[in-house]
């Protein structure tokens, strides 16, 4: 039997609107999306990962980018750990960013890029938005670097074909307005009007994930929000829908890799 390995640290950023982990992991995260852009650089070890444009695998020296509302997931390989330092940005911050050199940002960003310039940049972006005290000058400067070279090197200007299939809008509208709302299979094929396997088809082969794991990814944002705004983990638990604190706790454990606690600590 593997040990498990899952340190993660979340440091403090010099920036708004950027966060900033560092992880040694072999954990195996489950399908999940972010509402943040995300880059990143594997430092060892390998991982590979279901995303928007199919099955990928990231090594050591590889930059790693994740699409804002993109699902995918992560699985060590041969479940040795891998570690990794990746930075989030919030689309508003990375629109408002390039907005004056690139007229029509792309659409998805791919997920593994080898790309030794854009390593260089991300690890002295890591370096700069850590630094005490922060050099706001070069941290600027390579934040604006990083993201149009990342921007446009890497990006995409297709987005995978089509929306949410007809049958399920409804169904993720619903989902979206009122995640700390309980709701069962049945009320939501008949907001849809379709039968709960054609929902639940639906959700698999549009998202690639279930009605009930869309949720609890809401739920998480959510949740992430609250804890932003100041309130206490117990009170963030139960206004977004969780049944306890504890079940909010291994929720945030699964999906982000660290305890709700430790991501408000770093936020404060």
């Amino acid at each position: 039997m593997v040990a498990r390995i899952h340190q993660v640290k979340q440091h403090r950023s010099s920036i708004p609107g950027v966060e900033v982990m560092t992880l040694v992991s072999n954990h195996h995260f489950p399908r999940h999306s972010h509402e943040q852009f995300g880059i990143g650089l594997v430092h060892f070890g390998a991982h590979h990962s279901w995303s928007g444009v199919g099955h990928v695998e990231a090594f050591a020296g590889d930059v790693i980018m994740v699409n804002p509302d993109e699902i995918h997931d992560g699985t060590p390989v041969g479940g040795t750990a891998r570690g990794w330092q990746i930075i989030y940005f919030d689309p508003s911050l990375l629109a408002r960013e390039v907005a004056e050199e690139i007229v029509r940002p792309p659409e998805i960003m791919r997920p593994v890029a080898r790309d030794p310039h854009l390593a260089q940049l991300v690890v002295r972006l890591f370096a700069c938005l850590t630094a005490s005290p922060p050099d706001a000058f070069a941290t600027e400067e390579t934040l604006l670097r990083s993201l149009l070279h990342a921007l446009r090197q890497h990006g995409m200007t297709t987005a995978s074909p089509g929306g949410p299939l007809p049958c399920i809008a409804k169904a993720i509208r619903r989902l979206d307005a009122a995640p700390e709302r309980n709701v069962s299979l049945a009320e939501l094929a008949a907001l849809s009007g379709v039968s709960r396997f054609q929902l639940v088809r639906g959700f698999l082969r549009t998202l690639g994930i279930t009605p009930h794991a869309y949720l609890v990814q809401r739920r998480v944002r959510l949740a992430r929000r609250l804890l932003a705004a100041g309130e206490a983990p117990v009170d963030a638990a139960l206004h977004a829908g969780f049944a306890d604190q504890s079940h909010m706790t291994r929720v945030f454990l699964r999906h982000i890799g660290v305890t709700p606690a430790r991501y408000q600590a770093a936020l404060s």
